[in-house]
């Protein structure tokens, strides 16, 4: 919200023209990859064990992403995210031309198919990361949570529309022509990214090594409950909300006597309902706190789920899966945004890329789950099960809430730290490095000091030191000693320089208000005896 306490839009973001270009690009190429996903498994319904087959065309989409989520991450938080992004987008072009060309050409065998949509997933679990991370320098950050539903409706509506338009053209000149479009669709992106050119960054520190940027970013997100607190939150809600969309073609062949087109209706109401969703989320945002939306859309959902279990009245049962569009849009778009918005800049991509496995992971394990209790015990049941689970979701928002001033929190970068004192000038290399901070607190705030300290601790923790204490000196009266370690010389410059926020500043000035004099600052560092 601005400061007059007015809604943003949710078409806020299109008037940047590099947000604009890109989200218009990004829909064409999600139309492109469920339009061959159609096109993979038309395929394969011909062959032996088709039944085996074309369930391997979501797992070759889907594993890449369980696998190399967290690396790509990190690489995308090391390298210039554009040319990251250019580089993945231009391969996965040429990937989607050879499989086009292979299948005019007659050679599109099914270990050849699989391979190349296995490589396709991977230059999307590279571009995954990157993609979200560079939202928030497209847009103010006031305009992020609608930058994020408009990402969810561009994803929502090319799973509605993407396999009906394939269908079409599957069924009139077979699944060459859609291979072709998928790879033309790449184009707009990369012509966009071409065009548009990212500020520099400074690299005046020598660049993360990669086992060391990943341990960075595991400790910065055991350091920050209110990421975890997200991350929490997406399981509760994918993890049953993946029954609907695995046991939906079950439901409209077996419960609701549909063909395959009665089934697409259903897809394009849950795509209406994405975009219902994003044009109320400026609204929506003014009456409901981040934490009332989710359980909201958590009550939608379960709803929607449990009437796709009992009831057999198709108009019903459409309009229900219209408001779980919205529903599903509503939550994707608040964790979403959230995590963005709690993210700094250094370490947003790797935060990001643990959130896409979460949402992945919690999907692909949830509708394998779900998939095995409708065997046993039946579509309608295992959806009623469900139903009831996201029932349970949405309550527990009362003592499991996320975050709701995320939009407040200032994360510019703010190297607020004086620069150290040096006779000797450590190499990068070298550490660990230990920092010790005096401070003398008189008795009457040692209580405030302690509370405020907790809070600095977990600042420290994640911008860098793999291990944080508080000491109290008994040899000086009414003091107290600070320690943390940090892996190397260049790791806690990092820190110093990168790392720290405006956010940080704030909760070093809080403690700093319970102490008297000034603060004094040692830096040991690490050597090994002879």
């Amino acid at each position: 919200m601005t400061a007059a306490n007015t809604p943003v839009s949710t078409w806020a973001p299109l008037r940047s023209k590099v947000y604009r270009a890109l989200w218009i690009a990004q829909l064409v190429s999600n139309l492109g990859t469920w339009m061959q996903t159609v096109g993979a498994q038309w395929i394969l319904v011909d062959e032996p064990n088709a039944a085996v087959l074309v369930s391997f065309v979501q797992t070759a989409i889907t594993l890449p992403v369980m696998l190399l989520a967290i690396p790509s991450g990190v690489i995308a938080d090391l390298v210039d995210r554009r040319r990251l992004l250019l580089g993945a987008q231009s391969t996965m072009a040429i990937l989607a031309t050879v499989l086009a060309v292979s299948t005019a050409t007659g050679h599109t065998t099914p270990a050849v198919l699989l391979t190349l949509l296995f490589l396709l997933g991977c230059g999307q679990a590279l571009t995954g990361p990157a993609w979200q991370a560079i939202q928030p320098e497209l847009v103010p950050r006031e305009q992020i949570p609608s930058a994020a539903a408009l990402g969810s409706m561009s994803i929502n509506i090319g799973r509605a529309v993407g396999p009906a338009i394939a269908g079409v053209l599957v069924s009139l000149s077979g699944p060459t022509l859609v291979f072709a479009l998928n790879a033309v669709s790449f184009i707009g992106i990369v012509v966009v990214l071409g065009v548009w050119r990212r500020p520099a960054t400074d690299r005046r520190l020598p660049s993360e090594r990669p086992l060391a940027a990943l341990q960075a970013g595991t400790r910065f997100i055991k350091a920050a409950p209110a990421i975890r607190r997200v991350l929490l939150r997406s399981i509760l809600f994918i993890a049953p909300a993946s029954a609907l969309w695995a046991l939906l073609p079950v439901v409209a062949r077996d419960e609701l006597g549909l063909s395959s087109s009665g089934y697409g209706l259903m897809l394009a109401a849950l795509g209406v309902g994405a975009v219902l969703g994003a044009v109320g989320l400026s609204r929506l945002r003014l009456l409901l706190t981040p934490t009332q939306r989710l359980s909201t859309a958590a009550v939608l959902f379960g709803v929607a789920t449990a009437a796709a279990a009992v009831l057999h009245v198709v108009p019903v049962v459409l309009v229900l899966l219209v408001f779980a569009g919205f529903a599903w849009l509503l939550a994707m778009s608040t964790m979403n945004s959230t995590m963005q918005l709690l993210l700094p800049a250094w370490v947003r991509a790797r935060g990001l890329s643990v959130y896409l496995l979460v949402f992945m992971g919690g999907q692909a394990m949830g509708s394998l789950v779900w998939g095995v209790v409708a065997g046993a015990a039946g579509p309608v049941k295992a959806l009623l099960i469900a139903a009831a689970l996201l029932g349970l979701c949405a309550v527990s928002t009362v003592w499991l809430p996320i975050s709701h001033n995320a939009e407040n929190l200032d994360q510019t970068p703010s190297a607020f730290w004086p620069e150290p004192q040096l006779v000797v000038e450590p190499e990068p290399a070298d550490g660990p490095v230990m920092v010790l901070r005096t401070y003398d607190v008189p008795p009457e705030n040692v209580e405030e000091f302690m509370t405020a300290m907790a809070f600095v601790g977990r600042s420290r923790q994640r911008t860098g030191a793999m291990e944080w204490r508080l000491y109290r000196d008994v040899g000086v009266l009414d003091r107290y000693v600070e320690a943390f370690v940090v892996r190397s010389w260049a790791e806690h410059m990092h820190q110093h320089q990168v790392r720290l926020t405006a956010q940080d500043q704030i909760r070093e000035q809080e403690a700093s208000k319970f102490t008297i004099g000034e603060d004094e600052v040692t830096h040991l560092v690490a050597i090994l005896p002879p």
